[in-house]
């Protein structure tokens, strides 16, 4: 009977404040797309360097024949194919609890499997190359990609080493925007969820005013604080409810047309989130904001019905 009362009233509220509750509706759902557009940028970010860092190699590049700036190269001649088997041999002793896999890749293998790629006719910088001009190199797969300064420190400066190149230095500039980005939604986000709360709080207290009468009829024949409030509380779960609900359907229409059907086709050499991402969000999204609207509303009545 109490629990049918509770419903009756909640429904009541919900009928006679609909512009309020609109209100609550549009600032919960504004605020937490914002939310959830963070989340799905650092999720992003995360899976970038999960799959990509598990694919990049520290390169080895050993000195070519010819001039070279680095000290090491200063006789002018690309290492023999003994000193290159005593660098492997070095690698393998020194580095074996860092290094899980070296591989040799001949100027000629360059030449023919990368540079080609990149520039059919040989063509670069308006010289035409040829395998004699590339540098043979080593490519070291590690255990854990954060350990390239160890591996560097311990090949610089070895003969016939011109230049340790860690492949992650490529993409941190990506990452680095991409982060940032990731703190200004945050920013935002945090900002409109303030502003959700306080006008959650507001809007529900201002709802309680309006049906004072009401209340205080209740308290004279003996109910509750909280089976006066819960009606009010109720109110706001539900309006909170349904903006994080549409959140969420928001950013999964966001993710489809923008990065499964269009960035993922345009761009492919990055790997994306997917509708997955979206559907392990949403609860977290949708619970949030039922928690945030429930503490705002108790938060908010229990100063009003202690006036």
């Amino acid at each position: 009977m109490r629990m049918r009362f509770i419903l009756s009233e909640t429904w009541t509220s919900l009928r006679q404040n609909v512009s309020m509750i609109l209100s609550v509706m549009l600032v919960t759902f504004i605020s937490f797309v914002f939310i959830g557009a963070s989340g799905l940028m650092q999720a992003q970010v995360t899976k970038a360097k999960g799959d990509w860092y598990k694919e990049v190699e520290v390169v080895v590049w050993l000195c070519p024949d010819g001039t070279s700036q680095a000290a090491n190269c200063s006789a002018g001649k690309a290492p023999s194919q003994q000193e290159i088997v005593q660098l492997e041999e070095k690698i393998h002793r020194d580095l074996n609890n860092e290094v899980s896999k070296v591989t040799y890749e001949s100027r000629e293998d360059f030449y023919k499997h990368t540079f080609l790629k990149q520039y059919p006719n040989g063509v670069y910088e308006g010289r035409t190359l040829t395998a004699a001009d590339m540098q043979d190199s080593l490519r070291l797969k590690l255990k854990d990609p954060t350990k390239y300064q160890e591996v560097s420190e311990t090949l610089t400066g070895n003969n016939g080493v011109e230049e340790v190149l860690d492949q992650r230095q490529i993409f941190d500039p990506v990452f680095n925007i991409l982060n940032k980005a990731t703190v200004v939604t945050v920013v935002l986000a945090v900002v409109m969820v303030v502003v959700a709360v306080m006008l959650t709080g507001t809007t529900i207290r201002m709802s309680a005013a309006s049906r004072r009468n009401e209340t205080e009829i209740m308290r004279l024949v003996g109910a509750s604080n909280w089976t006066i409030r819960l009606p009010f509380i109720l109110e706001g779960v539900f309006a909170s409810l349904i903006g994080s609900l549409l959140s969420a359907a928001t950013l999964s229409v966001i993710v489809k047309v923008f990065i499964t059907d269009w960035l993922a086709k345009t761009v492919q050499w990055m790997p994306y989130i997917d509708q997955k991402t979206v559907w392990l969000m949403a609860p977290v999204l949708v619970v949030g904001a039922v928690l945030l609207s429930a503490c705002a509303s108790a938060v908010s009545l229990r100063r009003y019905l202690k006036a």
